[in-house]
């Protein structure tokens, strides 16, 4: 390489956090849906873990206006 350092900018750091948060997100909540068999619904620990799956989300939205700027 010609001494060009691979950076991330902060449009791609926003979009792979929001990414994530998304996924995570969506992870949790089937987890729910396909243990069919278990009673009681989300529980504390999955409301914290969505919450911060939803955190995570909005915080890469908030960096994609960012643009390329080094993260």
């Amino acid at each position: 390489m010609d001494g060009e350092e691979a950076t991330v900018s902060k449009r791609q750091l926003g979009i792979a956090l929001m990414l994530l948060g998304l996924l995570g997100f969506i992870a949790i909540l089937a987890i729910d849906i396909l243990d069919v068999g278990r009673q009681g619904g989300i529980g504390p620990a999955q409301r914290i873990a969505l919450a911060v799956m939803a955190a995570t989300a909005l915080l890469g939205i908030t960096l994609i206006p960012l643009g390329d700027a080094p993260a």
